[in-house]
């Protein structure tokens, strides 16, 4: 809401031209400038005109400031308008609308305490203020993505940049190997000055890249789409064949619009422009035109009658051009602020800038989806946005990768090209294939299946290292196998975090040839009553008889040498019921399972992978007594303990295949 004193500010502007009507710089030059949207020019001479203004005037003083504040900041110098507003403010100039430009212009100059501390003084005139509401939400923001930047990485192209102006980059080409970009720098066409900007009139030049993939510096479109006047921000059809772009004549007696235009391509050169008829007046503002993949819609921006406030995005169908009224984006996209510069990359997603919705300072740029019938948009944060204004990305296809234009770091508000990048966040999974010797097994194979349709083959390297990649986030399954030898399941999740990370996943496979010991079954003291701390080594050897379910196992429990024959083989084919029982228990058909118990009579024969624990060992020694009496006490001790397991031999591979 503005709180507009009319008497009291027509006394001040009277006040004014009388003090400084016979003076070198006139104030009437400034209004008469600013009224025809020659902002740079008109903000130099009321920044003339406040120096002679006596500070004890304060009214003419504040009238100054305050216009000199609105004609730096439609030219984009945000320090000076800053300064204008501050000094309007200073001098209690009535227009509260000075509070609310002034949290604009510390916003975006990163003076993120000082712009909530103004967005707040306007509140105090209209507390529902939607734009100063999402200022302070923005201010907020800023500060923690800032603290928290997302994993773009983004570079200034100094080889595309010049001491003048560069922006809105656009990517073409099958290779995108072509840059377009708009630029005042000295080669544009238009010498003079634009008394709007202050710069010289933009221009469309084209950036290649070299045999070696490395981009050259720029070169002026030497066709007829350039021309004295202002030409920039292009967009092209989907078979390269026509040119859209904005364009902006000069007029000396009334105010200027830009216009969108089209040129079409003779050979290898680009034609006169003309214009597009998007609206039946000519006063009516159409810009920044970008013409989805599909060639459907052209987007747009446009300050037309309908919109949501200040300039919105458009679009409309490129048939109906001339027969058709365009499209407003509707609330979710547009604001009560300006949102400009659309970048479509389907039917269904396109990227803008916005100073409306919260963002880090001035234009932030914006991703917006469709999905059930609405619109979504989402910030791009830091290092993408910044304080200062972001805005005219471009994408090399489905790539997230490109180009887009800030004047971050640029004390005169100029624009020029940054690259990004999404760096490639890669999930591996990588580990051992061996025997339960951990020995290498010839022609293992490495299945892996994922919820996202993955379904993969690796064959296991020789000496059994296997590498595969995910998706961030996917459910696996994974399966080991190998001719002889049981197979054995994995399943994991791959970390959802965005960050390069691998997963340790190592498959010891059981022989079918040969007993393999179960480690970690614990039974009481002289009983066969199955201790908890053995609960784990039971569920992974029921995982195993069910990834593996044609298959009949032996289980069988054995002792060590001390105690009668008999006791000993009572002992262990208890024991090794028990172990089959809990099977059962656990959904194991009995059919598949026999339990027998050794007792004494099978000693463990000493393998190579035993000798890394035990290296008081022979390799192929049988423990037996008389092998074992030969050992010092602690050895004996050990040797026991190895002579007192549980073991599985499988029988059949064929259960219930016929």
């Amino acid at each position: 809401m503005i709180f507009f004193r009319r008497f009291f500010y027509l006394l001040a502007f009277c006040a004014c031209l009388l003090l400084l009507s016979c003076k070198s710089v006139k104030l009437s030059d400034a209004v008469a400038k600013q009224e025809l949207g020659e902002y740079f020019d008109a903000g130099q001479i009321y920044r003339k005109v406040y120096g002679k203004v006596p500070p004890k005037n304060k009214e003419q003083r504040a009238y100054v400031a305050y216009n000199m504040g609105e004609c730096f900041r439609k030219s984009n110098n945000t320090q000076r308008a800053l300064s204008g507003y501050q000094n309007a403010i200073r001098y209690q100039h009535p227009d509260s609308m000075a509070y609310f430009y002034a949290a604009k212009m510390a916003h975006k100059s990163g003076k993120y305490v000082d712009a909530i501390k103004y967005y707040r003084s306007f509140l105090a005139f209209d507390s529902t203020h939607v734009l100063s509401l999402n200022g302070i939400k923005g201010c907020d923001s800023a500060l923690l993505w800032k603290a928290n930047p997302n994993l773009y990485e983004v570079k200034r192209m100094d080889k595309m940049n010049s001491r003048d102006g560069e922006f809105a980059p656009m990517l073409t080409g099958e290779k995108y190997d072509n840059l377009y970009i708009t630029s005042s720098r000295k080669d544009a066409l238009g010498k003079d000055k634009s008394p709007i900007t202050g710069a010289r009139n933009n221009d469309l030049f084209l950036i290649k890249k070299d045999e070696r993939g490395n981009w050259q510096a720029p070169s002026i479109i030497e066709d007829e789409v350039n021309t004295d006047f202002d030409e920039g921000i292009c967009s092209f059809s989907p078979d390269g064949s026509t040119m859209y772009y904005t364009y902006c004549s000069s007029d000396p007696l009334g105010s200027r619009t830009a216009e969108i235009y089209t040129s079409s391509r003779s050979g290898a050169k680009w034609g006169k422009g003309a214009r597009l008829e998007i609206f039946k007046d000519t006063l009516t503002m159409a810009a920044h035109p970008s013409v989805d993949p599909s060639g459907e819609y052209l987007y747009f921006t446009s300050d037309a009658a309908g919109g949501m406030g200040g300039q919105d995005i458009w679009r409309i169908s490129i048939e109906g051009i001339g027969s058709s009224f365009p499209e407003n984006m509707g609330p979710e996209i547009n604001t009560a602020g300006d949102e400009m510069f659309p970048s479509a990359r389907s039917s269904s997603c396109f990227y803008f800038s916005s100073d409306g919705h919260p963002g880090m300072g001035g234009l932030d740029i914006f991703r917006a989806d469709f999905n059930a019938d609405k619109w979504t948009i989402e910030n791009l944060k830091s290092p993408m946005n910044s304080m200062a204004d972001d805005f005219g990305i471009s994408f090399a296809g489905e790539r997230d990768y490109g180009f887009f234009s800030s004047n971050r770091q640029d004390a005169r508000g100029y624009d020029h090209i940054f690259s990004f990048v999404w760096p490639e966040v890669s999930v591996f999974v990588e580990g051992w294939v061996l025997d339960r010797d951990e020995e290498e097994i010839a022609n293992a194979i490495v299945r892996i299946v994922g919820k996202d349709g993955t379904n993969e083959k690796i064959i296991v390297k020789k000496d059994g290292a296997y590498k595969l990649k995910m998706t961030r986030g996917m459910e696996y399954v994974m399966m080991a196998s190998a001719s002889g030898y049981l197979n054995q399941k994995q399943i994991l999740v791959a970390p959802s975090e965005e960050k390069n990370e691998t997963l340790y996943i190592d498959f010891s496979l059981p022989s079918i040839s040969k007993p393999v010991v179960v480690e970690n079954i614990f039974y009481e003291f002289d009983k066969a009553t199955l201790t908890n701390n053995s609960k784990e080594a039971l569920d992974e050897l029921l995982l195993m008889l069910n990834d593996n379910p044609n298959i009949t196992i032996e289980l069988s429990a054995h002792t060590d040498r001390k105690g009668s024959a008999q006791y000993n083989q009572n002992l262990s084919q208890r024991r090794a019921q028990s172990v089959v029982d809990y099977l059962i228990k656990g959904g194991i058909e009995k059919d598949r399972l026999t339990a027998v118990g050794y007792g004494k009579e099978n000693p463990k024969h000493v393998t190579k992978n035993m000798l890394k624990t035990y290296d008081f060992l022979e390799e192929g020694a049988v423990l037996d007594e008389e092998y074992i009496l030969g050992l010092s006490p602690e050895e004996q001790a050990a040797a026991d303990q190895i002579n007192r397991r549980t073991e599985f031999k499988v029988l059949k591979t064929n259960y219930r295949l016929f």
